[in-house]
């Protein structure tokens, strides 16, 4: 499917931060189809059980896809949100250290709130858990005083990335 935009990546994001030693460092991608999407790979230091993802991080990805799934139907990234409410279905264990595909939609917009389905899949397709996350609309100075969101959501590294294979 074609990469319409790339999405900007932040300092100290746990899900995207370039800057945060303990991170995923993902990078995430506005879809043709309105949704967003990931290549990424969970760490060892990820990790609950020896091989295996905690589940805290698996949730932490859905959440992130979720909120990022209103920039690729907006195509901007002026929307923030925060969750209210997320349900996480662990489908399968989540591998660390392999390529991982992660996708998400909005699925109902009421205007203050937001709905969104996310899932976390190998790369042969199995989903390994998804979730449904509602978020509230809200302006970040709102969210956080002080917070310039320039500063912090400040990466935007082209990797030639046109097309991810679903």
């Amino acid at each position: 499917m074609k990469v319409i935009k790339k999405q900007r990546n932040s300092k100290m994001c746990i899900m995207c931060g370039l800057d945060n030693e303990y991170g995923v460092r993902a990078s995430f991608y506005s879809m043709e189809d309105g949704s967003v999407a990931t290549l990424f790979s969970y760490r060892e230091q990820h990790q609950s059980y020896p091989g295996r993802v905690h589940g805290g991080l698996i949730t932490a990805m859905l959440d992130e896809m979720g909120l990022r799934a209103i920039w690729a139907r907006e195509l901007d990234e002026k929307t923030f949100g925060v969750t209210t409410s997320l349900e996480t279905k662990y489908r399968k264990p989540v591998p660390y250290g392999v390529e991982l595909l992660g996708r998400a939609e909005i699925v109902k917009d009421t205007g203050n709130f937001l709905t969104a389905e996310s899932r976390i899949l190998d790369r042969d397709g199995q989903v390994l858990a998804n979730g449904i996350i509602k978020y509230i609309k809200l302006d970040p100075q709102r969210i956080q005083k002080g917070v310039v969101v320039h500063e912090e959501m400040c990466y935007l590294v082209e990797d030639g990335i046109t097309e991810i294979d679903m």
